[in-house]
């Protein structure tokens, strides 16, 4: 055998060997990389989702939580479809029986003096014009004695104008005497006038006597009873003092508050029911007024009844219930009172989707105190915890509670 061509096919297998080889190597290279490609091993767990883009708004999701069939059945917890609903006119509130500040009158001396006598006390039924007590004034003495003097004045003036026209209609005087005497005349009544709408002012009367020039005495502004006293014989009173409250109580206001999401249903010139527990008397009554402004800490509007009270029976801060009546209406979607509950300060459905519980956020309007409207954030049709739904919320804030630790 030729040796050359032995050589020759020694290398040609060689190199046939070393391709085989590498080829083997690529083929167990490639098969690693699709190893780790998704859905071709056995990792088939899903990926997390991405994050949004840079930018974009997140979108926060309604509380959640979930309930079985089960568990619907063995908590109680009845499901209904939202749906339309008649709701009784009326809404029942709480209120307090408040003085009529349309008649009570505080009773204060309009001059600093000293008390002489007192003649009425808290609780007694006193008279328009009935003296309640009596003060000594310096101040009124000079008052009286200004009075005193423009008087004599004006008696002087008048003598004197009489005289000067009867010379001068007898042609013994000039007419420039007559004029001269009239116009004095006119200004000694304009002082006597002036000096008398003074004293008026201060609730006072005139005398003629010096021993009463400083007597002041303070009277019942009108028919009523004494509701607060705050003064003593022997006292010394500023003119501001506010010795008597005296109030008229054949009438007395109803205080309510109105809770903001109430007061759709609240209108002017509503009838009203009101009563008193342990008190046997209904009283009727219209709604005069509600407050234009929510109170800032309580949150609530203030609203009026003017209720009549001949016999005395409704007292000044006395707690009472307010029956607010409506005609009926027909609403779109309505659900059980009961059904509402409060979450982070707003209300709140929970509505089944699934065997997940979502609070969704309401808005409420009128009531019966059975059923309540909902104006916003319930379609009719959608299902609900329309009883003890107190469950769902609970079983939401523990869930809540355990995510946070």
């Amino acid at each position: 055998m030729n040796p050359k061509i032995t050589i020759a096919a020694v290398a040609g297998l060689g190199l046939l060997l070393a391709a085989l080889i590498l080829r083997s190597g690529d083929h167990a290279a490639d098969g690693h990389d699709h190893a780790d490609e998704p859905g071709q091993g056995h990792d088939t767990a899903p990926r997390a989702a991405s994050a949004p883009a840079s930018g974009g708004a997140a979108t926060v999701a309604a509380p959640r939580t979930r309930f079985s069939d089960e568990q619907l059945r063995h908590n109680g917890i009845l499901l209904a479809a939202a749906a339309p609903a008649r709701i009784a006119g009326g809404l029942q509130l709480q209120g307090e029986v408040q003085l009529n500040q349309d008649r009570t009158v505080s009773v204060t001396p309009r001059l600093a003096g000293r008390v002489d006598a007192v003649h009425a006390n808290a609780g007694d039924r006193v008279q328009r014009g009935q003296v309640l007590a009596v003060i000594s004034s310096p101040a009124l003495a000079e008052q009286r004695a200004d009075l005193l003097a423009a008087r004599q004045r004006l008696a002087l003036a008048r003598s004197t104008h009489d005289r000067e026209k009867r010379l001068w209609e007898d042609k013994i005087s000039a007419e420039q005497d007559y004029l001269a005497a009239r116009h004095a005349l006119r200004e000694a009544e304009i002082a006597a006038e002036a000096a008398q709408q003074k004293l008026a002012a201060l609730g006072a009367t005139p005398s003629d006597t010096a021993q009463h020039l400083t007597q002041l005495t303070l009277r019942a502004p009108l028919t009523g009873v004494v509701v607060a006293k705050q003064i003593t014989a022997g006292a010394v009173l500023k003119e501001d003092d506010a010795v008597f409250q005296v109030a008229d109580l054949a009438s007395v206001w109803v205080e309510l508050a109105v809770p903001t999401h109430d007061l759709p249903q609240v209108r002017e010139g509503m009838t009203a029911r009101v009563r008193a527990s342990g008190l046997d008397t209904v009283g009727e009554a219209r709604l005069q007024y509600v407050g234009a402004v929510i109170g800032a800490q309580s949150r609530q509007a203030t609203a009026r009844l003017v209720l009549a009270n001949p016999r005395g029976v409704w007292r000044p801060g006395m707690p009472v219930t307010v029956a607010l009546q409506a005609d009926a209406a027909d609403v779109a979607v309505a659900v059980p009172a009961d059904a509402l509950q409060e979450l982070d300060g707003t209300r709140v459905v929970f509505v089944r989707q699934g065997q997940t519980f979502e609070a969704r956020r309401v808005q409420t309007g009128r009531t019966d105190g059975r059923l309540v409207e909902i104006t916003q954030g319930l379609a009719p049709g959608e299902r609900y915890a329309a009883r003890n739904s107190f469950i769902v919320k609970a079983d939401l804030g523990k869930a809540e509670a355990e995510h946070a630790h």
